[in-house]
């Protein structure tokens, strides 16, 4: 509608920031500063971990959550925030993967979650931005047609209000798309946040910046989880729901779980977004819905999805979503930007449960994919239901020890090669300098044959750090989007100066093997 409007805002060199963080206030819970003892540990302070809490704080137990960072802050506050029982098109697959009787399952799951937000928002009486939307999934592309009228059909047959239609309600031509009724959308921070304090105020203890970096089983059955400080909490169970499972024995979780990156931008538009949420079904992936604010209503367009650590100038799906909205409507601000990092199930579902059969205190929910917000509060219910009742009526399709349609071998193989491939330079390639570091920049260099991650900030000053990912041992990737250390292997991310921003990795990188190179660097005159 109008010609490269979002160029003149700057997007690229905007600072990532999501709405849903810059809308609400900070927490400030105490760091973990002494050993401690409780019934339950949570590792991670997001949806799953506070909705977890939530759901348990009446069973009598002693609860602690413990958060790396500040609690809803990551992932879920970089969310899409829509509440939605259909992800893209999932139905028919999981129907003919795993069975009728799973797939309901999942359906069920998922459809409940919708309403138990809105049940704990009324109850509490929490004003979360809660507005009950369809859902859309369209297309473009004639080759989905018959995927998507499947879709409706195997969504009818688990009792899900799903319709088959032509048209969207926006200037958009489309080939067919299913919609989903009474679906939702909300605000995620202005839902958890109380929700934290309610629990928190309960008994429940929160510990934020307080990183748990190793777990061991304690000869009398419990578990004992070290922070990145060395203070310890013992407890009875534990829930990992860090987003990416830090502890990795026996499950082997690594092969059997991708990370990717998916970008977002919030625009003010001439025009007002319709009601519904809408996402497409090809590729690239398109998300959009409506956010109210104080100031006028914001679109958010969410998606062109791309491997962690993999692409030279992610700064370009940015833009190619800047110039889709820039196809639908007329621009005339985009204040916000920020990207997520989703954990994704080599088979699509997420994995929730036990975390194996041989650890029957310790629980996992993680590899949500894209679809974090209804699965987060699926593993809040599951989670309780398997502690205090032993059992769980959805426990089937996300068991984390499921056997079906897991290519572990396969996933372990294109891992290695991206491994090694990450350790290498082209052939003929010249070794960078700390001078061919602009600022802004981040680069990997040479020192004495030996590699060295160098970013140069705005004031000229240069940040070093070893660049083997602490996790696996694969050289990381500098992303300029987002100003990181990305690995591509796992997924685990680092800020400028090697501290974890995404696990799996749980240390920061450093030059504890090679003092002699910085100590070269720091004397070098750049």
């Amino acid at each position: 509608m109008n010609t490269k409007k979002s160029d003149e805002f700057k997007l690229i060199n905007q600072k990532p920031k999501s709405y849903w963080t810059a809308s609400t206030d900070d927490t400030d819970y105490p760091r973990l500063d002494q050993d401690t003892e409780v019934d339950v540990a949570i590792v991670g302070g997001g949806i799953v971990g506070i909705a977890t809490a939530y759901q348990l704080q009446s069973s009598g137990m002693k609860i602690a959550i413990l958060e790396g960072d500040r609690i809803a802050r990551g992932t879920t506050g970089h969310t899409t925030g829509k509440i939605t029982s259909q992800h893209n098109l999932i139905y028919g697959k999981l129907i003919r993967d795993f069975g009728k009787n799973q797939a309901q399952q999942y359906a069920a799951a998922n459809e409940l979650a919708i309403k138990e937000i809105k049940r704990i928002a009324d109850e509490n009486k929490i004003d979360c931005d809660y507005s009950s939307q369809s859902a859309y999934v369209y297309t473009q592309d004639e080759t989905y047609l018959q995927q998507i009228k499947e879709e409706v059909e195997a969504a009818k047959s688990l009792g899900i209000e799903a319709t088959y239609v032509e048209e969207i309600p926006f200037s958009m031509s489309i080939k067919g798309g299913v919609r989903f009724d009474n679906q939702a959308q909300f605000h995620p921070r202005k839902f958890l946040l109380p929700i934290a304090a309610i629990v928190h105020k309960a008994g429940v203890e929160i510990y934020e910046q307080s990183r748990i970096v190793k777990l061991d089983e304690k000869e009398d059955g419990r578990y004992l989880l070290t922070t990145d400080k060395n203070y310890s909490v013992t407890a009875k169970i534990v829930i990992i729901a860090s987003h990416y499972p830090f502890y990795n024995k026996l499950g082997a979780y690594f092969a059997r779980i991708s990370q990717s990156r998916t970008y977002a931008i919030a625009i003010k538009a001439k025009e007002k977004f319709p009601d519904g949420v809408f996402i497409n079904a090809e590729y690239p992936n398109r998300s959009l819905r409506s956010i109210s604010t104080e100031s006028g209503e914001y679109i958010l367009l969410v998606g062109d999805s791309h491997e962690t650590g993999h692409g030279h100038d992610t700064n370009i799906h940015y833009q190619a979503l800047a110039d889709f909205a820039d196809s639908l409507f007329t621009v005339e601000d985009i204040p916000y930007r920020w990207s997520t990092q989703d954990c994704i199930a080599i088979d699509g579902i997420p994995y929730i449960g036990r975390f194996s059969q041989e650890t029957p205190n310790l629980y996992l929910a993680t590899a949500f994919g894209k679809w974090g917000i209804s699965n987060g509060l699926v593993s809040s219910v599951l989670l309780r239901d398997l502690i205090v009742n032993g059992s769980s009526p959805w426990e089937e399709v996300y068991n984390p020890s499921r056997n079906k349609n897991i290519s572990a071998i396969e996933e372990t193989k294109k891992q290695s090669q991206r491994a090694n491939e990450s350790l290498g330079r082209a052939e003929g390639e010249k070794p960078l300098t700390p001078t061919d570091v602009k600022k802004g920049e981040g680069k990997i260099i040479e020192v004495d044959g030996k590699k060295v991650g160098a970013y140069r900030d705005e004031g000229g000053g240069l940040h070093f750090v070893n660049p083997i990912c602490a996790h696996m041992g694969c050289q990381v990737n500098w992303n300029p989007a987002e100003r990181s250390w990305d690995c591509p292997c796992h997924g685990s991310r680092y800020d400028i100066d090697g501290n974890v921003i995404n696990g799996p990795a749980v240390n920061p990188l450093s030059f504890q093997k090679d003092t002699n190179i910085i100590d070269r660097l720091t004397k070098e005159d750049f």
